[in-house]
This record gives C-alpha cells, sequence and structure tokens, in this order.
C-alpha cells in the first residue's frame, strides 16, 4: 500500500486533468435521508475521469522510453479519449481502435483530440485482437485501460481530492466498477487517510464480473455481459485491480436498466448534467444501498464519472427512469367489452394520472388493455393498485418488471395472427435479440435463417446505444427445430426466447 500511495500522490494528471467540484445534492439528500456530496468528474475536459490514469500511464511510459512515438489502446468510450487527448498532449501518435458499433459521438470526440480511429469488429473483444496485432506491427506501446499500476494511481487523484475537500467525517463514498481502475486508486488511497470510511463498489446487475470475482476469490470472466452502461461492462477485471479491490472495497451493490435512468434523473434535478449510464452509477447505488438498509443522517459521496451520452438515448433514459422510481405502474388487464366499462376502470383507480392505454379487443365480450399508471408511493400502492383490481373482479398481469413489455410490447399492442391462422401460429416460435449496430446486421441474420422459416412479427428499437433491440417471431416446422436451434448458437448475437412471456401470450399470441 505504501508503494501504491507515493504513486498516487506523485502521479502526473493535471496537465490535463484539472481538481473537480465536490458538490451537494439538495433532492438526494431529501429523497435519502443522507448527506449526499457528488464528485463531479463528469466536468473534467473530456467528460470523465479515464484523462487522469491515461495521462499519468503515458507520462511515465515517455519519461521510461523518451524514444517512444505513439501508442495504441482499445476502447469503445472514454478510455479512448482520455489515450487521444494525453498523447496529443505529449506529442505522440495514438492509434485507437474502437468496435464498429461504437457510437459516432464517442467516435467524432476522439478524432477531435488528434487521436486516430480505427473502426475493427462488432464488440470490444475483436477490437483489443486488433489492438493487440497493431502493437506488434507498429512497436507502439499498449495503454490497458485499468491494470495497470499507473493507470491506477493516476485514477486514485480523485481520492486525494476527495479527502483534501472533505476533511471531516466520511460515512461512505460510492464508485463505479467497470475494470477497477478508479475503484482500486480511490479505495487505496482513501482507506490509507479514513480507514473507517466505507468504499462501496456499483456494478450493473447484468455486467458484475468484479462481485462475481471476489465472491470466487480470483478473477473470473463471465460469459456475457449488458451493454447499457458500456463504460462499465467488463467481462473480468484486472488481476492488479482485483488484488486491490479484494482488500479494500467494502461491499459491492448491483444496480438495474431501471435503476441507472432513475439515477440519471436524478442528477439531472441537481446539477441539470446528463450522465451517461455508468456516470450515475454510483448514484443508483447510493440511493439503493440507503434504502435496502434503512440508513439515515450519514454522509456519503458518490463519484459522478462520466457524461460522453448521446442525446438519443435519452428518450430511452427517461422512459425507463419512471419504473427505476418505482413512479410508474404497467398492467395487462382484461375488462368487460361493453360500453362504460372504461370509465368504470378509471374510476376504480380513482385520481391517480394514466400514463398509457391501450386496447386490444381479445373476444366478443373481454378486452385486454395495456395500461401505465403513475405511482406516488412506489412499490406498495403498485401492490395496493393491483389487489384493488383483483378485488373489484379484474384479472390482472404485473408487467412492470417484465423486460419485453417494456422493451416492445408498449410500443406494438394490437398485432395478432387472424383466425384463419390459428393453426400454423401454433408453430409461432418469439424471441428477443440484440444486433450490432452496423450495416448488414440485420442481413447476416435473414441470409442464416432457414429456408422454411416465416417471419410473423417483427419489431426494432434502437436507443443510439451499440446494440439495437430486436423482437421476432417466426413460424418453425417441428421437422426444423434442430436446425433452429443450430442456427441460434452459430449467429452470434444475444437472444432470448420469450413463448412464455405473459406480454406475448395476452397481447401478440
Amino acid at each position: 500500500m505504501d508503494q501504491y500511495i507515493k504513486k498516487i500522490l506523485t502521479a502526473r494528471v493535471y496537465d490535463v486533468s484539472r481538481e473537480t467540484s465536490l458538490e451537494l445534492a439538495p433532492n438526494l439528500m431529501a429523497a435519502t435521508g443522507n448527506e449526499v456530496l457528488l464528485k463531479r468528474e463528469d466536468s473534467q475536459s473530456v467528460f470523465s475521469f479515464k484523462c487522469r490514469g491515461a495521462y499519468n500511464r503515458i507520462y511515465h511510459l515517455k519519461q521510461q522510453y523518451p524514444d517512444t512515438l505513439g501508442v495504441v489502446c482499445a476502447s469503445a468510450g472514454n478510455h479512448a479519449q482520455g489515450v487521444a487527448l494525453s498523447a496529443s498532449k505529449l506529442g505522440l501518435v495514438s492509434k485507437i481502435v474502437m468496435p464498429e458499433t461504437t457510437p459516432r459521438i464517442k467516435v467524432d470526440a476522439v478524432r477531435a483530440l488528434g487521436g486516430e480511429a480505427i473502426l475493427f469488429g462488432d464488440a470490444y473483444d475483436e477490437a483489443f485482437a486488433h489492438a493487440c496485432e497493431l502493437t506488434a506491427e507498429t512497436g507502439f506501446p499498449f495503454i490497458h485501460p485499468f491494470n495497470d499500476p499507473d493507470t491506477i494511481a493516476g485514477q486514485g487523484t480523485v481520492g486525494v481530492e476527495i479527502c483534501r475537500q472533505n476533511p471531516g467525517s466520511l460515512d461512505a463514498v460510492f464508485l463505479p466498477i467497470g475494470g477497477g481502475g478508479l475503484a482500486a486508486g480511490v479505495s487505496l488511497l482513501v482507506k490509507y487517510l479514513k480507514p473507517e470510511t466505507r468504499i462501496i463498489g456499483v456494478e450493473p446487475v447484468d455486467a458484475a464480473s468484479m462481485k462475481a470475482s471476489i465472491e470466487a476469490g480470483r478473477p473470473v470472466s463471465l460469459r456475457e455481459v449488458g451493454i447499457f452502461a458500456d463504460g462499465v461492462a467488463v467481462k473480468s477485471p484486472g488481476d492488479e485491480t482485483f488484488r486491490i479491490c479484494r482488500d479494500t472495497v467494502d461491499e459491492i451493490v448491483t444496480i438495474t436498466v431501471d435503476e441507472m435512468c432513475a439515477a440519471i434523473r436524478d442528477v439531472f434535478d441537481d446539477t441539470r448534467t446528463l450522465m451517461e449510464p455508468a456516470g450515475a452509477l454510483s448514484v443508483a447505488g447510493l440511493k439503493k444501498y440507503s434504502s435496502e438498509k434503512g440508513i439515515r443522517g450519514q454522509r456519503f459521496i458518490a463519484i459522478t464519472t462520466g457524461a460522453n451520452v448521446n442525446f438519443d438515448r435519452m428518450r430511452h433514459i427517461a422512459e425507463r427512469a419512471e419504473i427505476g422510481e418505482n413512479r410508474e405502474a404497467l398492467l395487462a388487464v382484461k375488462i368487460p367489452e361493453q360500453p362504460g366499462s372504461f370509465r368504470n376502470f378509471c374510476e376504480m383507480l380513482g385520481r391517480r394520472s394514466i400514463t398509457e392505454f391501450n386496447y386490444r379487443r381479445a373476444a366478443s365480450d373481454i378486452a385486454v388493455v395495456f395500461v401505465g399508471v403513475q405511482l406516488s408511493s412506489g412499490y406498495s400502492e403498485r401492490q395496493q393498485i393491483i389487489q384493488q383490481l383483483l378485488d373489484s373482479g379484474y384479472e390482472v398481469e404485473d408487467l412492470t418488471e417484465n423486460e419485453l413489455a417494456k422493451q416492445h410490447v408498449r410500443h406494438m399492442v394490437g398485432g395478432r395472427a387472424s383466425s384463419g391462422q390459428m393453426v400454423d401460429s401454433q408453430r409461432e416460435r418469439l424471441y428477443r435479440f440484440q444486433f450490432p449496430e452496423r450495416p448488414g446486421a440485420l442481413g447476416t441474420f435473414l441470409n442464416s435463417m432457414g429456408p422454411n422459416w416465416n417471419i410473423t412479427l417483427f419489431h426494432y428499437r434502437n436507443h443510439g446505444a451499440a446494440y439495437g433491440r430486436v423482437l421476432i417471431a417466426m413460424q418453425i416446422p417441428a421437422s426444423d427445430n434442430k436446425g433452429f436451434q443450430q442456427f441460434l448458437d452459430t449467429l452470434g448475437y444475444r437472444y432470448w426466447c420469450e413463448d412464455d412471456n405473459p406480454a406475448y401470450q395476452t397481447f401478440l399470441r
């Protein structure tokens, strides 16, 4: 630890970075009952803390090897911008390999900072492999995004500023964990100066590689990770970051997409700044930690780590924030198909606002509605509404946590096979896919299909992310079931079978 503390205290970061502010968050304080301060790393010139570690690593590399002409890295986001800025500042060439699915805002930012953005592959792993080939070809050193002592020390300067800006008591620091560079550096410094302060790491529930590694007692690699929070979508932590975090991080909280979206709105309400999903992860963790443990009256700091978000993603974030805050319930309700039934249903809900109402006649005497209801007191109110409807004789299905309903069904209620197609539709199979956002992705899918498979439903959504969300139903002859499974296994796209999903059964089947 002493060696790392010395490296952190002597890290060279302020040639490209600034000391960021520590700001009170009044709305979050009121909501959680704790004193909440935000460490605003999103306010760096590249809108992320990554410039600290990248510059410190490249600066020391240049000192050790003065003849170095350039560097190579692989990144889909903020590390790429940090390397491009740092290399330009030190007069070096930077070759930055980015997946072809990288949002344009990040590619343009790298080029504006003087980096050579090389688009390769659909995902980080392919970009990383190509970057390694470039390293061998050019002789330029590879700049790892997190698993390097100089990078860790550079990120650790955030902890130095936190302790200087908050010299008094501090109950906990919340920070996001991807590969673990920031978590390792900050936790080392804070634990050295304030050993009583708890370090709470925060990971997406579908990308919790550090949590899995600590539980296993060794670095493990997840088979796949969710990419909504692309800044922390890491399959495996570094061996060095794992070694440090295992000893210095007290606890790890995992967060859903909806909870991240709610935290983005919380930060906006307090700062009027739009975070990227990974940038608000620490705030989501702080809220969940406070709520689940019933903690009040403590002083917490959350590090907001990045604001590199495509504007067109905000539609999706706003849509999911209501659910993440438990401010909206999504329900499927069967009501009588007769005059006045909608009015009676609304009266049953009282003075609550209906956020959406989608209707599909299911039979001569029954209508099925997809309804969104605004909530004022969260989960308990949702359960109360459902029970009131059940007590009044309505059939109700709670779809609030149903991913198929939130991503697709609420946007396409009303489509069904006609009665004359019911025999064929019994063989219909429904799947959700993630398609990489690049030309030819759909063509690859269609060209790989069997000649006797008929697409009966198709719904596509994209929110400015690296992957589009696709819902597809197909009629598969029983004789082709084995071939269909081979198709799924070799396609290379993430998928989920939704045949038994109640949202599908109620509105689309």
